[in-house]
């Protein structure tokens, strides 16, 4: 008969066999074991200090670039923005060094910044949506808008107020059917916008700061990525969520560049390079392949200079997408820009060729 003592018996013999089993296991291969760790985080070392190595080999490219770049910078900016007006708008978040150095760089080029916008996350909040479209109507003094949504009817209103008026159209006689009758109301033309009293609107609805003298002395308009992506923005796309009911701020910034761009012929999007990144300004710019010039160096050295670039070509008809990230052309203008010729340069020009004309 099989008594407890019997099954005590089995119990420790099944525990001691287990005992020697893991510690004959253990022992035989902890050798092993250990050996392969080791081995992989040797390798995980050398593979970490090669790249490391890398890393500073290609900052110091870069760094020795930038100092060529700065050495060289007044030939190849010479006249590129002779007498350009460029205004600047810029989106909250903007970083401040970008902007000062963009700004030099400009002015080295010859142009000028007479002016800047300062966008407000109010102006950019889609809640606000209806109030920038009652604002954008009143401000308008009847002069007709193109139809969209909010930042589209704002976009094409502040083009108006920032864009220089065409000398040319304002000197230009209108024809005899065109001229409006003694106490004929009915054909007299329809109010001129008042560039100053609009942007005089929109900073006092808390939509926008001005510095300068922005109001209609811009040649072209130069937009400037926030540093990091709009929060809403960003979200939106890690989460694959989309609105179509609010814009977000990329979508009111890209509308307001559309307006600059079809008003000026010409408009130039930049940022650094964390504008390409997941729901960056520049990324969906690229996205939507619109057609105004976009750069996402902006911030750097050799950046700022393309930067200026873009506004040079841009200012000839042309338009690009440069820098590193994803859908550029190049990283910088190929055909580079010709030096843009001064208002004396011109009237020299036009002279000369008279004098061919007549001695002809």
């Amino acid at each position: 008969m099989i008594d407890f003592r019997y099954h005590l018996v089995s119990i420790v013999a099944i525990f001691l066999a287990l005992t020697v089993g893991i510690v004959l296991g253990t022992t035989m291969l902890q050798d092993p074991l250990l050996n392969t760790l080791q081995s992989e985080t040797s390798d995980l070392r050398e593979q970490s200090e090669e790249l490391r190595a890398q890393k500073d080999i290609a900052d110091q490219i870069n760094a020795g670039d930038d100092q060529l770049i700065g050495a060289f910078a007044d030939e190849m900016l010479a006249d590129q923005l002779n007498e350009a007006r460029v205004v600047i708008v810029e989106t909250p978040g903007v970083d401040d060094e970008m902007r000062a150095g963009l700004t030099a760089r400009i002015e080295q080029a010859g142009g000028t910044v007479p002016g800047r916008l300062s966008l407000t996350d109010r102006f950019l909040d889609p809640e606000q949506s209806a109030f920038v479209t009652e604002l954008t109507d009143q401000l308008a003094e009847g002069v007709e808008l193109p139809r969209g949504n909010a930042y589209e009817r704002a976009g094409a209103e502040l083009a108006q107020a920032l864009i220089a008026a065409d000398p040319e159209a304002e000197d230009a006689e209108p024809a005899d059917d065109e001229r409006p009758g003694d106490g004929d109301e009915e054909s007299e033309r329809e109010p001129a916008l008042d560039p100053e009293a609009v942007l005089a609107g929109f900073a006092e609805g808390g939509l926008l700061t001005q510095q300068g003298e922005p109001a209609q002395r811009a040649d072209i308009v130069l937009v400037l990525a926030p540093a990091e992506p709009f929060a809403a923005a960003a979200d939106g796309q890690a989460q694959g969520q989309e609105d179509d009911t609010a814009a977000t701020g990329n979508a009111a910034v890209l509308a307001l560049t559309r307006a600059f761009d079809a008003e000026a012929g010409g408009a130039v999007l930049a940022g650094g390079t964390s504008a390409v990144d997941a729901g960056g300004l520049l990324a969906q710019a690229r996205a939507e392949e619109v057609g105004f010039t976009t750069v996402d160096t902006a911030g750097s050295t050799s950046g700022d200079v393309v930067t200026v670039l873009a506004l040079a070509i841009t200012l000839q008809g042309r338009s690009g997408h440069y820098g590193i990230g994803e859908g550029v052309d190049n990283y910088l203008p190929d055909p580079l820009p010709q030096p843009r010729p001064n208002d004396s340069q011109e009237s020299g020009r036009d002279s000369g060729a008279d004098t061919d004309a007549d001695s002809e």
